[in-house]
């Protein structure tokens, strides 16, 4: 496996992808390259990581980004632990930090931290010399999600500045839309968010490239790549919908609506899909559909973000 030299320094936290700059995400991208060299091997390993111990800390459930980092992990033959609150002492009333403090003493090198909380990772980093990375805390960032979009977008793009992206759905409670919306907008793409008046957060309209609309039709025009997010209703805390039927009708991503778009659009979709909600079946699983490319990519991604913040060279 080569990777290029400029891979000469540590990465100890993965937080947001407010972090990085345009270059930290290019060497991103170029080790995700090297990464997917060995996952498309009869044997998917190397000794990478041989020694090197990641703990997966996920206090909500969690499919694609939990496997992804535990294959990925294992990939580069590094050990894996899991954690789950109801199999741990956080269910008798252990803190968080005293929980991170515990991996720290027992040689845990890397964390990777699912938390309902806005902040929790950030708060592990301020107390602990372990390298930690966020896999989503409550409705503010999931940076690894938005690098493996970033990824696929470019892959199948071949760029991604000066691509128009919209972004569909409840822009309010995802996490996914605020990271990938900030690094599209860092790498030079024209962010649309789009969805109803009560599910998009005002402030975005201030930040550079990133611009609202509440018509999906409209913002679907010449659209390059389209997002589709799923309405998080378990952080719902209030009636934001008049009715699910009303939202289906207004914003669900469907064969007609996409031929608004770019005869080359690519439709993305970082899960879980609600078919018959936000899309149809027939667009998640169609020609432009980009969902098993970002699965793909999810664990190649993840296995370049383990290996930049090993300090390996």
């Amino acid at each position: 496996m080569k990777v290029e030299n400029r891979i000469s320094y540590r990465w100890q936290y993965l937080l947001d992808v407010d972090d990085l700059l345009p270059e930290d995400m290019e060497l991103v991208f170029q080790t995700t390259d090297a990464m997917k060299e060995i996952s498309q091997r009869e044997v998917k390993k190397a000794p990478t990581l041989q020694g090197k111990v990641v703990a997966l800390l996920f206090w909500e459930p969690s499919t694609r980004t939990k496997l992804s980092f535990d294959i990925a992990a294992k990939r580069l033959s590094a050990n894996t632990v899991s954690f789950t609150t109801g199999e741990s002492s956080v269910s008798k009333g252990e803190s968080f930090l005293h929980t991170i403090h515990n991996l720290e003493m027992m040689g845990v090198d890397i964390v990777v931290i699912r938390h309902p909380c806005s902040g929790a990772p950030h708060l592990a980093a301020q107390s602990s010399h372990m390298n930690i990375i966020n896999a989503g805390d409550g409705c503010h960032a999931h940076p690894t999600q938005a690098l493996l979009d970033l990824y696929t977008i470019r892959e199948r793009k071949g760029k991604i500045g000066g691509l128009k992206v919209v972004i569909v759905g409840d822009i309010l409670h995802s996490r996914v839309a605020h990271s990938d919306a900030r690094g599209l907008s860092l790498l030079g793409a024209n962010v649309v968010l789009c969805g109803p008046p009560t599910l998009l957060p005002r402030e975005w309209r201030f930040l550079p490239r990133i611009s609202l609309e509440f018509n999906l039709d409209t913002a679907l025009r010449e659209a390059d790549v389209v997002v589709m997010l799923r309405l998080q209703q378990e952080r719902h805390q209030g009636q934001f919908l008049p009715s699910l039927a009303e939202y289906i009708f207004l914003y669900q991503l469907n064969k007609e609506r996409l031929k608004l778009a770019k005869p080359e659009v690519m439709v993305m979709h970082p899960g879980p899909l609600n078919e018959g909600v936000e899309i149809s079946h027939d667009v998640a699983f169609g020609l432009s559909s980009a969902v098993s490319e970002q699965v793909v990519n999810g664990v190649a991604t993840r296995m370049a973000l383990l290996y930049l913040m090993s300090g390996r060279k």
